[in-house]
């Protein structure tokens, strides 16, 4: 994928700050999703995410619904960056793209969180429990969010959606997943009736941290957001203890109780006790996010071969599609040997 065309967001960016000039830019790297670069318009300090160039998966990318989602959240308890204009024109950077404030602060992508004192481990993975019940606790409808997404029948429909982006993908099938789409459908809990607003990639590494302070700033990348079933992210959620340090930075196999990282159990608790009433954590809820998760790697390897990726990894990343496949399986004891 080409680089931005600096002298077409310079042209759009003094619109927007006329009393600003001096353009430059830097790629962030490590995202798989909406490719992302800081952005320094003079005094301004910004964030700018973008749809990828190329072919890619109906509903994927969905850029006008991370900015609505966030601006939504601003007026509640939710910590999210403040978003400042979307651009649908895509004439400007070949696709469309929005704009928000930068904020200084941390993110983790080893959930191992190395270097870092065993109390601050914990405290921030409780941190992060907590934040995820905050979102769950904002109900739609008083935010604008009612129509963000159709409540009820869920997972059916989750299921439903990714089981098509895998069968539609370019690459070679995997036997997991062959297994997951057929268990998945057959194994949904009865519908409790539960609808929050769901991130749909809730993890340490979407989380922004204050700088000192083991707490969360901003949460990041809600590109997979919608109405949908709090045990959705919950499952995604505590995909650290379901998965090793080489399969996107989990804590599987390592000695992370000794260094202070709390243990699954624990960390459901820290979100259940500030959670509006929720059912249980179910080892389908975890086998769904995990399935998800490979389907989403599916996607990446698809990019990859098709050259418009969004990170130079993703071709090396592409492995993880079967891995968390697999992952997905063990969670619901589904024998894919």
């Amino acid at each position: 994928m080409s680089d931005l065309d600096l002298p077409a967001l310079d042209t759009w960016l003094t619109a927007k700050l006329p009393g600003e000039s001096g353009l430059s830019v830097e790629r962030i790297g490590g995202g798989q999703s909406n490719p992302t670069w800081f952005v320094t318009f003079g005094s301004a300090k910004l964030v700018l995410r973008k749809k990828p160039a190329g072919p890619i998966l109906k509903g994927a990318h969905a850029i006008e619904r991370e900015f609505r989602v966030q601006k939504a959240l601003e007026a509640t308890n939710v910590p999210v960056p403040k978003v400042l204009w979307l651009e649908e024109d895509d004439s400007i950077l070949g696709t469309p793209f929005y704009v928000m404030e930068r904020l200084d602060g941390r993110v983790f992508s080893d959930c191992r969180l190395p270097g870092m004192p065993p109390e601050d481990r914990k405290a921030i993975y409780l941190e992060m429990a907590r934040t995820l019940a905050k979102l769950h606790a904002v109900r739609p409808d008083t935010v604008g969010l009612g129509d963000y997404g159709r409540p009820g029948n869920y997972f059916e429909r989750q299921i439903s959606r990714w089981s098509r982006q895998y069968a539609d993908s370019t690459g070679p099938r995997i036997p997991a997943l062959d297994r997951l789409v057929e268990w998945l459908p057959a194994h949904i809990p009865a519908d409790d009736g539960a609808v929050s607003i769901a991130h749909g990639d809730f993890r340490l590494g979407n989380l922004m941290f204050h700088p000192t302070e083991p707490r969360v700033i901003a949460v990041l990348d809600w590109e997979l957001s919608t109405l949908g079933h709090p045990l959705a992210d919950v499952g995604f959620c505590v995909m650290p203890w379901h998965s090793s340090p080489d399969e996107y930075g989990g804590i599987l196999g390592t000695d992370w109780q000794e260094n202070g990282i709390p243990t699954r159990d624990d960390f459901l608790t820290e979100y259940y006790a500030h959670a509006i009433p929720t059912e249980p954590l179910l080892p389908f809820h975890v086998a769904f996010a995990l399935f998800r998760f490979s389907v989403i790697f599916v996607g990446i390897a698809d990019r990859a071969r098709a050259g418009n990726a969004a990170s130079a990894e993703a071709a090396s990343l592409a492995p993880l599609a079967e891995r968390f496949a697999i992952r997905a399986a063990q969670a619901a004891d589904i024998d894919v040997s």
